[in-house]
Parts: C-alpha cells; structure tokens; sequence
C-alpha cells in the first residue's frame, strides 16, 4: 500500500492553513474520493479557526509592546521624580540621617566597594536548524560557574521575559519559538561574587 507524506509539521501556521485548502479543493468533487472523512467542511472550518486565532495572537503580541513600552515611559517617569524628591530631602536633611528616615526614605550603607564580575561579549543569535529555534553563543568569562540567558519581546531595558540558566556550555540552543517573530537576547555570568551584568543584545527574528 502507497504511503502519503503529509509533512505538515515542520510547516509555518500560513503554510498549514494553505496546505489544508489546498488539499480541501484537490478533494472536492474528486471522482476516486467521494465521501471523504473527516468532511472537508470539517477540515475548511478548523483551518478558518487557526487562522483567524493566528491572527488574533499577532494582534495581541503588538498590543502587549506597545503597552510595555508606554509603562516603561511611566516607569522612568515615576523614577526620575522620586530621584529628585530623595535630592530634595537629603540636601534638607544633611546628616541628620533621622530626618531622612522620616521621610520614608532609607540611608545608604557605607560599603566597600566590590568589582562586578565581567559581562559576557560577543553574544550572537543566528537560525537553528529547525522552524522556531534560534542559536546564542557568546565569548567565555574567566570564572564564570554558569550563565543566565533571558529572552525578551522588546530591545531591553528594565523588562525581564524567559531565562534560562546552565553551566559551563558557551552555547544554547531556544527552541520553541513562534517562526516569523522577532527576539531579544541577553547573557549574564554567574561567579561566586554573584551575578555579572547583562551582555549587550542579540536578536533574530525566528525560522
């Protein structure tokens, strides 16, 4: 018995709801296969289905960048107004520090300094060899116990997405990603003095 090859897996959510209109019209009123099962309503009505939530999901992914970008607004805005009221009350408070703390407002602690560790460079993002799978490599830091990947919708800033953490390996591969969508990566180090800073970004829209 011949075997098919419908192969619809690997193939973006555009392409599988073609490949089922596609195969619904070769289907409809073919002389060998007349009673088709499921109907081929069934199978024009499930690809209706996917692409219009398809659609529905790009629009909401928009929404949600957009309304990260307007709270990051509001975030340095809120920021940038307490900053000033804190310079306001220490220039007032001078070192009566119980002054500072009846405003509500905590002292910094006198510390020695400590270096951070060093950031990761180099961090690259290039296309996996599977839809939705991005790989990130990056240069080794000396003493690095593990790293930290993060994963984000928008170019970074303060927003945190999807980590992932695991050692020694100066190379990830993400998979699971939405082919045609674009991401933002970076790499932190992670040493027995802590955590280093973020790498500069990566990004690739994925396969």
């Amino acid at each position: 018995m011949a075997k098919v090859k419908l192969n619809v897996r690997g193939l973006s959510i555009t392409e599988k709801v073609a490949k089922a209109r596609q195969i619904v019209k070769a289907l409809t009123d073919n002389a060998f296969f007349t009673t088709p099962q499921p109907p081929l309503a069934a199978i024009t009505t499930a690809a209706n289905d996917l692409e219009t939530a398809f659609g529905d999901a790009q629009t909401a992914r928009q929404t949600a960048v957009t309304k990260t970008s307007i709270m990051h607004e509001k975030e340095d805005l809120l920021e940038s107004l307490l900053r000033q009221l804190a310079g306001y009350v220490e220039s007032v408070a001078g070192d009566d520090e119980s002054k500072i703390l009846s405003a509500g407002i905590s002292i910094r602690a006198t510390t020695l300094a400590t270096k951070e560790p060093e950031a990761p460079i180099a961090l690259s993002a290039t296309e996996g060899d599977h839809d939705g799978e991005i790989d990130l490599s990056w240069d080794t830091v000396k003493g690095a116990k593990s790293y930290v990947i993060e994963r984000l919708p928008t170019r970074p800033r303060r927003l945190h997405g999807s980590t992932k953490q695991f050692r020694s390996s100066l190379r990830l591969q993400w998979e699971g990603l939405v082919s045609g969508t674009r991401y933002w990566f970076r790499v932190a180090a992670v040493m027995s003095s802590g955590q280093s800073g973020w790498s500069d970004p990566a990004t690739k829209i994925a396969p």
